[in-house]
């Protein structure tokens, strides 16, 4: 009886220790890898079981999952559509049931590009759960009841100017700070008391659009960094105090510096931009400079040599790194090169079905901006796609392998891509499930084995 306590004791806390939340954009470690084991290999016949959905507005923004809770920020408007006038909303849903616990809304009228709701996933920290709207609205919620603790919005508090299409770096929390960038031309990065809302420092200076890149934290040199890529140069910060370690200038093209860099082995820094491809920085404990650069004479599809991403952030595993391209190319660079291995259409190209795809494979017959989103599991990855499917597929130097596909939300969005609709939205994957969502609901979806 010992015997059989102890192994259903090993067997539960075992089950308890692999799950893990997504309480932040890209998950637990800021990285995109989904660490979780007990996972399909294949999807079961008719597709993953969807265990909830709930109905919600517009939006970019992918969902957070932690303390089993689901939070989500989107946009209502009065007849439905993409306007000017409306109400940002964050929601608090039960993880288990989709059952909305609380909600906080505050009317926003929007003047960026793209009106259709929040670009950034929240940031769930304790008992605090941090949101940026769009139009630069910060709020430090309770996670148990809604209500704010603090608030700030950039454009009042930091004369902050609006980007073109909103604003959409994700939050960092390091620490006691919260660390955004969005404020003024002369104090772009902005730390922040994570438990007060007081400015702890500010720092660097841009002129015009700051950009949408992502702030994140590696250690080079033995020196933690606080990587910042604005609309001019690369930057690596001191985090306590903002200080400047170093700079390489590169100035992107209409401000499209979404993607967020990449940390390759102990030095090696990679990013990559819409207009002006890829380039591998090599990053001292305050210095830098540039190994490769790309050779991209323009963002078409035959026109790009390495990675020109305009959303998804890449993957670099070992000395690959995998990405999507301008026109929706999943494709494996040496990432200590640039030198392109392959590419392949599948993954991305939503309006042609594989056999087409395989029967016309020329990266041209691609659709500008197709995007997937690239989730490590294990020894494979889950691709979530623009037009809603999820794929269960091996990347390796060898090519692309899809094992399995699904669809798990129908692309609702029409207004980036000139009628093509789609869902430009980073899922989440927590406790065995994916959570998703597009401009009409929020779905979980099992995964488990």
């Amino acid at each position: 009886m010992r015997l059989v306590a102890a192994l259903i004791f090993v067997a539960l806390a075992t089950q308890f220790a692999s799950a893990e939340d997504w309480p932040q954009w890209l998950g637990t470690q800021r990285d995109g890898v989904w660490r979780e084991d007990g996972i399909v290999e294949k999807f079961p016949e008719g597709g993953p079981k969807r265990l909830w959905k709930h109905d919600v507005g517009s939006g970019y923004a992918g969902p957070a999952v932690a303390s089993g809770k689901v939070f989500v920020t989107d946009r209502i408007t009065a007849d439905g559509k993409f306007n000017r006038e409306g109400t940002e909303r964050v929601l608090a849903l039960d993880e288990k049931t989709g059952q909305e616990l609380w909600k906080h809304e505050y009317p926003c009228e929007y003047r960026v590009s793209y009106p259709a709701g929040p670009r950034c996933t929240p940031t769930v920290d304790g008992e605090r759960v941090y949101t940026l709207g769009a139009m630069g609205d910060l709020y430090c919620l309770n996670v148990a009841t809604g209500k704010p603790i603090w608030s700030k919005n950039f454009p009042k508090d930091y004369n902050a100017r609006i980007p073109v299409w909103g604003f959409a770096a994700h939050p960092l929390v390091d620490g006691d700070k919260l660390i955004c960038l969005g404020g003024s031309e002369e104090k772009v990065v902005v730390a922040l008391d994570k438990k007060t809302g007081k400015e702890l420092w500010a720092s660097e200076s841009v002129q015009g659009d700051f950009g949408y890149c992502p702030p994140v934290i590696y250690t080079f040199g033995g020196q933690r960094q606080l990587i910042i890529w604005h609309t001019r140069a690369v930057l690596g910060l001191d985090p306590e105090t903002g200080k400047r370690l170093w700079r390489v200038d590169f100035d992107s093209k209409a401000a499209l510096t979404a993607p967020m860099p990449r940390k390759v082995g102990e030095d090696g820094l990679f990013l990559t931009s819409f207009y002006h491809g890829a380039f591998l920085l090599k990053v001292g404990s305050n210095s830098s400079e540039f190994v490769w650069r790309s050779k991209a004479k323009g963002e078409r599809a035959n026109q790009t040599t390495d990675l020109s991403s305009i959303i998804p952030t890449p993957v670099v595993d070992g000395d690959y790194v995998y990405g999507v391209c301008s026109y929706g190319q999943l494709r494996c660079l040496k990432v200590k090169t640039g030198e392109r291995v392959w590419e392949d259409m599948r993954a991305t190209r939503g309006s042609l079905t594989p056999e087409k795809v395989a029967a016309n494979p020329e990266p041209d017959n691609g659709e500008r901006w197709s995007n997937a989103f690239l989730i490590p599991n294990g020894d494979r990855y889950f691709l979530f796609n623009e037009q809603g499917d999820l794929i269960i597929a091996k990347l390796s130097p060898k090519g692309y392998e899809e094992i399995d596909r699904a669809k798990l939300v129908e692309p609702t969005n029409p207004q980036a891509t000139g009628g093509r609709k789609v869902v430009w939205v980073h899922p989440a994957f927590a406790n065995k499930c994916v959570f998703v969502r597009n401009d009409k609901e929020i779905v979980c979806v099992s995964l488990a084995k």
